[in-house]
């Protein structure tokens, strides 16, 4: 595939998310390590199901992710892990025009997050990150209430 072609594609990808996408940094629990707790990196896709044929070029286009239909008539493509991210983010980032600052605070993250194991962080580092998942979480629509800078700190240990 050339260039052209290759950069044409890109910025479709990145106007699809731009219009139906998120870009999320979420805490999950898990019960396999110390901290109880693990930072979830993720980009997601949108579309009814009926159209769903993009989501599997998207899929094809970044080599990654997973295609899941939702029981509302949605079908989402998800994909997660902070060097993929990153890596489709650095990609994205030239054509992504009203998901920008959510997109550099989240490849903020995951180059933070690749280069050093959770357990690993610094204090300095997890309040970072705090201050990132705000931005990300400030621009997002969600239905559910969003965590407030004090309760993301008390679960990531960051309180007195």
């Amino acid at each position: 595939m050339g260039s052209r072609s290759k950069k044409i594609e890109l910025a479709y990808i990145a106007g699809f998310l731009d219009g139906d996408g998120s870009l999320m940094l979420q805490l999950k629990r898990r019960s396999d390590s110390k901290r109880a707790i693990r930072l979830m990196a993720t980009i997601c896709f949108y579309q009814d199901t009926r159209h769903k044929k993009t989501l599997y070029w998207i899929q094809e286009v970044l080599g990654i992710g997973y295609i899941s239909n939702r029981n509302d008539g949605m079908t989402e493509l998800r994909i997660n892990g902070y060097e993929q991210i990153r890596e489709i983010l650095k990609n994205l980032l030239p054509y992504i025009r009203f998901k920008k600052l959510q997109a550099h605070a989240l490849l903020k993250a995951c180059e933070a997050l690749s280069s050093t194991k959770f357990k690993k962080l610094t204090k300095k580092q997890l309040s970072k990150l705090v201050d990132i998942m705000l931005v990300i979480q400030s621009e997002n629509y969600v239905t559910k209430k969003k965590k407030t800078k004090s309760e993301l700190r008390k679960i990531l240990g960051l309180t007195p």
